[in-house]
C-alpha cells in the first residue's frame, strides 16, 4: 500500500483489539474425572509453566485507584461477587468467599508482527495482555489477547479485525495462502526474538489432521501461545487438553479513535460492525435490503449525532464483535483512566467476557448431553449406569452454573445494561439457555421415571416372592409345631430333615424370582372374577413360545 493511498483514507489514531477465544478444557488423561480447578495443573508445573496467576487489585488499599472503583460499582452485587468475590468482614469470610474466576498471564510475549496480505507491509502491534480465564467447576477457559497500534489507515485496521482472530483457515487461496487469514503472524519477545510463527499456508497439515481425527487443527502460533494446554487430538504433551467449541473466528472487541469519526460513511460503519474485509467507503459490504435495519440492529447511538460534534462516540455490536468508534481529541473518549478507553479495556471487556462465557458454557452442556446419549446402550448394564452417572453430573453442574454464573442483567447503569442486552440478544444466549435447561430437565425426568419404574418392578417381584414364599413359611412353621416330635432324634436326622425342607424352598424362591413377571400376571388373573378358571390358569402358559414381531438380526 503506497503512501498516497494511505493518506486517502482516515487514519485510526489509536487501534486496540481484544480477542476472546472460549475453549473446552479437560484433563490430559481422558479417563480422569472432571475437576473443579484446572489452574492447579498449571501451578504444579512450577517454573516450567509460562503462565502466572494475576493478583487482583483488592490487595493494598494504597494501590486501589478510582478506575478500579468505577469498574467495581458498574456491576450489580451478584455480578460483583462473581467477578471479584467477597472480602473478610467482622465475622470472617462471608458467603461467597473468593471469586470463582482465576486469571493467568504470560509476560514473555510483548509484540505481534503481522503481514496481513501480500500488498501490505508488516505491522507491529504492542501486546498489552495475554491472559487465560479459568472458571471454577466449569470446563471452560477463555484466552484473551489484547494488542494495539497507532496511526493505521482505516482499510489496514479493517483488515486486522477481519483476519487476525483466525484459529485455522477455512479454505486456501490459489496462491496457497490460508483463505481470509493473515499471510504471517509472529509472536515477539522483548528482545525482538521470534518465539512462534503462524502456518496458515501449511495446507497438508490441516487436511491430514481433519482426515485422521475428524477435528480441526489450530495454527502453530496459537498452539504455542496456549502451552502447556495442548490440542485434544494432537501429539503434543500437555497437562490440560483443549478443544474448540465455536466457530474458527474468535470473538473480538475493538476500539478505534479518529481525528473526526463523522467522516466515516455508512459502508465504513457496516464493515466495522460486521467485521468484513475492507472495501470502498461508498459501497455497502452487503445488499441494501440486508442492511435496511443496520442502525437499529447493530448501532448504539446514545452518544452519536452527525449533526452535533459533541456527540461523537458510537458503539457497534453484532454479537461476534463489539466495536467502539470515537474522536481521538475527545478526552471523554480517549482517556485511558477515566475515559471510554479505560472502560473499553475493563468494564466492557468484562461485559463481553461474561456473555461469551455464558454462550460457550451452554454449548458445552449441549455437547455433554449429546455425548452421553450417543454412548448409551440400553442392552448394556454398565452403559446404562455410566449414562445415569453422567446425566446426574450434568444436571448438578447445570444447577451450580445457573445459581453461580447465569445473569440476565449485569448492571443498572443504563449504558452497560443496554449494551449487555444488545450483545446477548445477538448471541441468543437466553434461547440457548432455555433449550439446554429443558433438555437437562427432560434427561433428569427420564432418570426419575426410569427409577420409579424399576422400583415398581422390584415391588412386584417382592410381592410375588412373598406370596409364594408363604408356602415355605407354612411348611417350616409346621416343623416347629408339636405334630412331629423330632427333638429327640439324632442331630444328623434333624439336619437331613432341615435340608429336605430348605433346599426345595430355596429352589422355589429362586424360580419365583425368575418368573415373577409371569406369576404377577397370574395373580392378577386369579383376582379377576370375570375370567374362568381355565383362562386364569392359561396365563401361566401364555409366554412359553417366543413373541412375534421381533427381529433376530444383530
Amino acid at each position: 500500500m503506497s503512501d498516497s493511498t494511505e493518506h486517502a483514507f482516515p487514519l485510526v489514531r489509536h487501534f486496540r483489539q481484544i480477542l476472546l477465544w472460549p475453549l473446552q478444557v479437560m484433563h490430559a488423561r481422558v479417563r480422569e474425572p472432571h475437576i473443579s480447578k484446572y489452574w492447579e495443573l498449571l501451578d504444579a508445573l512450577g517454573e516450567q509453566c509460562p503462565w502466572r496467576e494475576v493478583a487482583d487489585e483488592f490487595g493494598d488499599p494504597e494501590d486501589f485507584q478510582e478506575r478500579h472503583y468505577k469498574e467495581f460499582v458498574t456491576f450489580l452485587p451478584y455480578v460483583q461477587r462473581f467477578l471479584y468475590g467477597e472480602g473478610t468482614g467482622r465475622e470472617g469470610l462471608s458467603g461467597y468467599g473468593k471469586s470463582p474466576i482465576r486469571v493467568y498471564r504470560r509476560r514473555d510475549i510483548t509484540r505481534m508482527r503481522a503481514i496481513l496480505d501480500e500488498q501490505s507491509p508488516p505491522v507491529v502491534f504492542e501486546v498489552a495482555h495475554v491472559d487465560l480465564y479459568f472458571f471454577y467447576d466449569i470446563d471452560i477457559v477463555v484466552l484473551a489477547v489484547e494488542f494495539h497500534a497507532d496511526d493505521l489507515p482505516l482499510p489496514l485496521a479493517q483488515e486486522a479485525l477481519f483476519k487476525l482472530g483466525r484459529a485455522y483457515p477455512a479454505f486456501w487461496e490459489a496462491n496457497g495462502q490460508g483463505g481470509q487469514c493473515p499471510r504471517r503472524v509472529e509472536w515477539l519477545a522483548a528482545s525482538g526474538e521470534t518465539l512462534a510463527v503462524s502456518d496458515y499456508e501449511n495446507r497438508r497439515k490441516y487436511l491430514n489432521f481433519v482426515c485422521q481425527h475428524r477435528s480441526p487443527s489450530v495454527a502453530a502460533h496459537w498452539d504455542y501461545l496456549l502451552w502447556p494446554l495442548a490440542l485434544y487430538h494432537s501429539d503434543r504433551e500437555g497437562v490440560v487438553r483443549y478443544r474448540q467449541i465455536e466457530y474458527h473466528r474468535m470473538p473480538l472487541l475493538a476500539y478505534l479513535s479518529f481525528d473526526d469519526p463523522q467522516v466515516l460513511t455508512r459502508g465504513d460503519f457496516a464493515r466495522l460492525a460486521l467485521v468484513t474485509k475492507p472495501g470502498p467507503s461508498d459501497v455497502l459490504p452487503y445488499s441494501e435490503q440486508e442492511l435496511a435495519d443496520f442502525e437499529r440492529q447493530y448501532c448504539y447511538d446514545k452518544f452519536w449525532n452527525p449533526a452535533d460534534p459533541a456527540l461523537g462516540s458510537r458503539y457497534l455490536c453484532c454479537g461476534h464483535a463489539f466495536v467502539m468508534v470515537g474522536k481521538a481529541g475527545d478526552r471523554f473518549f480517549a482517556d485511558a483512566e477515566t475515559g471510554l478507553l479505560g472502560q473499553f479495556r475493563h468494564q466492557y471487556f468484562l461485559v463481553n467476557l461474561i456473555a461469551h462465557f455464558h454462550k460457550a458454557t451452554l454449548m458445552l452442556f449441549s455437547e455433554w448431553l449429546v455425548a452421553a446419549i450417543s454412548q448409551l446402550d440400553i442392552r448394556d448394564v454398565d452403559s446404562v449406569k455410566t449414562f445415569k452417572r453422567e446425566i446426574r453430573r450434568i444436571f448438578e453442574t447445570f444447577l451450580r452454573f445457573t445459581h453461580r454464573y447465569w445473569f440476565h442483567e449485569v448492571s443498572n447503569q443504563a449504558q452497560a445494561k443496554d449494551l449487555f442486552r444488545m450483545l446477548t440478544g445477538h448471541l441468543d444466549t437466553d434461547r440457548i439457555y432455555r433449550d439446554v435447561s429443558e433438555a437437562v430437565k427432560e434427561m433428569n425426568q427420564y432418570l426419575d421415571s426410569d427409577g420409579l419404574r424399576r422400583q415398581a418392578n422390584t415391588v412386584v417381584r417382592l410381592t410375588v416372592v412373598t406370596t409364594f414364599g408363604m408356602i415355605g413359611a407354612i411348611t417350616t412353621g409346621i416343623l416347629g409345631m408339636n405334630v412331629f416330635d423330632e427333638a429327640g432324634q439324632p442331630w444328623w436326622h434333624r439336619l437331613l430333615l432341615f435340608l429336605s425342607v430348605f433346599l426345595p424352598i430355596t429352589v422355589l424362591v429362586l424360580y419365583t424370582i425368575e418368573k415373577s413377571k409371569l406369576l404377577s400376571d397370574f395373580l392378577e388373573a386369579m383376582s379377576d372374577e370375570r375370567r374362568g378358571l381355565r383362562a386364569k390358569f392359561g396365563v401361566l402358559f401364555k409366554s412359553r413360545k417366543p413373541r412375534g414381531g421381533t427381529s433376530s438380526r444383530p
